[in-house]
């Protein structure tokens, strides 16, 4: 796609609804596809590139955060904060003061996919126990399972201890 953004590759607005964004897409792919009237593989290659960027309206959030990211000095700024997502506890909670105890610092793994998009496991711990308890199971948490099931582990005796206090 170069240097334009996804919008302009479709020729639309970054208002546009996503349905007027679908349908731009198909008429632009049936004129720019290899089978089409006027076939051309680097067009439909940035077409394509552009409409799995803003393709619904969850990827479409996430885009739009990125490009509003302006750069600060040198090097990249970092990817937005996923929204709903807690800013992070200077002085930890629970699970940094365990950690503390037991003379170690706490490192959680950071998802880097779904609705959780950019959320450290041991804040999800906290904010959505069942989605992790899902995402144990499923097959795209198979990599996350030790973790998953310590941090679960840590949550429910920390619920068990607040019922008895």
């Amino acid at each position: 796609m170069g240097d334009r953004d996804a919008y302009s590759t479709l020729h639309v607005l970054p208002t546009a609804p996503d349905d007027v964004i679908h349908a731009v897409f198909r008429a632009l792919a049936r004129r720019f596809h290899p089978d089409g009237r006027q076939p051309d593989a680097a067009r439909m290659a940035e077409l394509n590139q552009a409409y799995a960027l803003i393709r619904s309206p969850e990827l479409r959030r996430i885009y739009d955060a990125r490009q509003r990211l302006q750069p600060v000095g040198p090097g990249t700024a970092p990817p937005p904060r996923p929204p709903g997502m807690p800013p992070p506890r200077a002085e930890g909670g629970a699970f940094a003061r365990a950690a503390a105890r037991n003379g170690r610092v706490e490192v959680s793994a950071e998802l880097d996919f779904g609705r959780y998009m950019g959320w450290r496991l041991a804040d999800l711990a906290r904010h959505d126990p069942t989605y992790l308890r899902w995402l144990a199971r499923h097959s795209s948490g198979l990599r996350f399972r030790r973790e998953i099931e310590r941090l679960l582990d840590n949550v429910d005796v920390d619920r068990r201890d607040r019922a008895t206090a």
